[in-house]
């Protein structure tokens, strides 16, 4: 967005060598990395374009979220969380442990700093990272020059908004689940939720809890796990599982217990998929939602289950069944994306969807010095994972490149001295 900046509207132009990895994100990942290499001894830069750390946790979540898996499964490398924070943490109880984490490393990202291109320079062996600053009174042009990139920006740097037929003259407010806080201004109201997905049943139960009417648009098939298993979590439970048992199996006996536990889905128009829920988020990176009440509403008839969109109309949704709802209000739980594809100028490693092609485990590390943290699919857990190997790897290579740097001065001072 920053495109338009023509020569004069600069106030300055630098450009910065960085003696170890230049990492563009500071949310989780880039803090793990961060916090790695500090470990090591590397010198690094983190680039944020927010003027926060996790700006998707802080700007970017609704007030009632917490998260989803046990906080032993969430916490980064080398910190764990306080022993006083309950099993899933609120969203601001995490928050706070990211900022605790980032002042115990020393962790000072370079905030209002956007990416604008990065490209491998082959002549010289370097990266060329362009940004634009805007935390000062005029925008600033910055170029890196760095041996080693480590793009952290995630699968969730932007919202993804499907196009509707006639939602532009339906009239009533139209949101992103991104910009939802809480259902407070939405009581009374009848709200259309689309997507199914844990946003799309944790904003739908807290139109509920506000007394709003949510409807929630259900496209094609979901699975619904309960969170917890006689206590255990669920999440937990499946490890424990996988360590003796066949991933099929596991998501047999997942299965069964979620419909001992929940009933039949597909009563409430919740089908589930052929494949099972550990399968397809291994396969295809869909998360089952973990179930923390939205379905008792949906039993009761306060969320109620609707099919796929035909087109708006002024306040109301025509839906593919050919029925026909009043609403005062969308929100959209349509999901994030990968922002990579418009600023890293490169396609080996990464697809065109901006996410690294290597699937997990090996999806961390590129040629020439690219590295990715948190595009595994697999959450905290599998971003903490590759930020460790992503440290490990690069001090690696900073302290063989350190080391020969410094045979060469010696060398070359020895030189000196034999010409006296």
């Amino acid at each position: 967005m920053f495109q338009t900046f023509g020569p004069n509207d600069f106030f300055s132009r630098r450009c910065i060598w960085v003696n170890g990895p230049v990492i563009v994100g500071a949310g989780p990942s880039g803090l793990a990395v961060g916090a790695g290499l500090k470990n090591q001894g590397v010198p690094f830069i983190i680039l944020e374009r927010a003027n926060c750390i996790a700006s998707l946790w802080q700007k970017r979540t609704y007030d009632r979220l917490k998260l989803h898996l046990p906080k032993q499964f969430c916490q980064l490398p080398n910190l764990p969380f306080p022993e006083d924070f309950p099993e899933y943490p609120t969203k601001y109880q995490f928050i706070s442990y990211l900022e605790s984490y980032a002042k115990h490393f020393d962790i000072n990202p370079h905030f209002n700093e956007t990416a604008q291109s990065a490209k491998y320079d082959k002549t010289f062996g370097l990266w060329r990272v362009k940004t634009i600053s805007t935390g000062g009174p005029n925008p600033v042009e910055v170029e890196y020059i760095c041996r080693w990139l480590v793009v952290a920006t995630g699968e969730n740097a932007e919202k993804v908004v499907p196009e509707f037929e006639g939602l532009q003259d339906f009239g009533g407010h139209v949101t992103h689940a991104c910009d939802y806080k809480s259902g407070r201004s939405y009581s009374g109201e009848r709200v259309l939720v689309v997507g199914c997905g844990n946003s799309g049943m944790e904003v739908s139960l807290d139109l509920c809890n506000h007394n709003a009417n949510p409807s929630m648009v259900v496209r094609s098939s979901v699975h619904v796990l309960p969170r917890e298993v006689f206590g255990k979590s669920t999440f937990e439970l499946a490890l424990l599982m996988m360590k003796w048992l066949p991933v099929w199996l596991v998501d047999k006996m997942l299965l069964i217990l979620a419909c001992l536990i929940l009933g039949n889905t597909e009563n409430y128009g919740l089908k589930r998929p052929s494949i099972g829920p550990l399968e397809l988020k291994n396969t295809a990176g869909k998360t089952p939602v973990l179930d923390i009440g939205a379905l008792q509403k949906i039993r009761s008839g306060d969320i109620k289950i609707v099919p796929g969109i035909k087109r708006f109309s002024r306040g109301r949704v025509e839906l593919v069944n050919g029925k026909t709802l009043e609403i005062d209000s969308v929100i959209l739980a349509t999901g994030y994306r990968s922002n990579v594809p418009s600023w890293l100028k490169e396609n080996e490693f990464f697809s065109n969807d901006g996410v690294p092609k290597n699937p997990f485990p090996n999806g961390w590390k590129g040629k020439a010095g690219l590295y990715a943290v948190g595009f595994t699919k697999r959450g905290l857990s599998g971003a903490s994972l590759d930020a460790m190997s992503v440290a490990y790897s690069i001090a690696k290579s900073w302290k063989e490149e350190t080391k020969q740097k410094k045979k060469s001065m010696a060398a070359r001072h020895r030189r000196c001295i034999s010409h006296f």
